[in-house]
């Protein structure tokens, strides 16, 4: 079996939590609960005939924060980056803190997440996708749309980077 180490991160309230609870556990709770260091969990999954483990690493806070220990980020081979569609301020820090995570991860595997997509209209997503081209994916933590997609993409690509490497 193939263990990926996977960090969620980004600006405080965007739903990392939430997105790690609904790929998890597949569950979702309104009630908005504060992240307090770092949540550790693990799901199976196999993907193209591969037994994979992802372990997923919920860190509160923004990334570029020194109350965020670099040592979170030792051995991480993917980082999944949230930001809220429903606040744009979200985005605030997000190219200073991209820098951050490749000069702390080089080659790693980077995913710009846009969550709470259910908060937000179509045209609202065309606009978004025009202004942030890196975006990789619009989930919604609460309806589960894109979810299970997100990770399961994200596993087949370190599974395709462990057989090129």
């Amino acid at each position: 079996m193939i263990s990926r180490k996977v960090l969620i991160t980004g600006s405080f309230a965007v739903g990392k939590t939430s997105l790690f609870n609904r790929f998890i556990h597949n569950t979702f709770s309104e009630r908005y609960l504060t992240t307090i260091g770092v949540k550790v969990d693990k799901k199976e999954v196999a993907i193209n005939g591969q037994d994979v483990s992802l372990v997923l690493w919920d860190i509160a806070g923004e990334v570029s924060q020194e109350k965020v220990p670099r040592t979170y980020f030792l051995g991480a081979s993917a980082v999944v980056y949230v930001f809220d569609l429903s606040r744009p301020n979200t985005l605030k820090n997000m190219e200073a803190d991209l820098k951050l995570i490749q000069k702390t991860l080089p080659g790693c595997l980077i995913k710009v997440i846009g969550n709470k997509k259910d908060l937000v209209s179509e045209e609202e997503l065309i606009i978004m996708k025009r202004q942030i081209p890196e975006t990789y994916l619009f989930t919604s933590a609460k309806t589960g749309e894109n979810v299970e997609g997100l990770f399961l993409s994200l596993g087949a690509q370190l599974v395709e980077k462990k057989d090129l490497d």
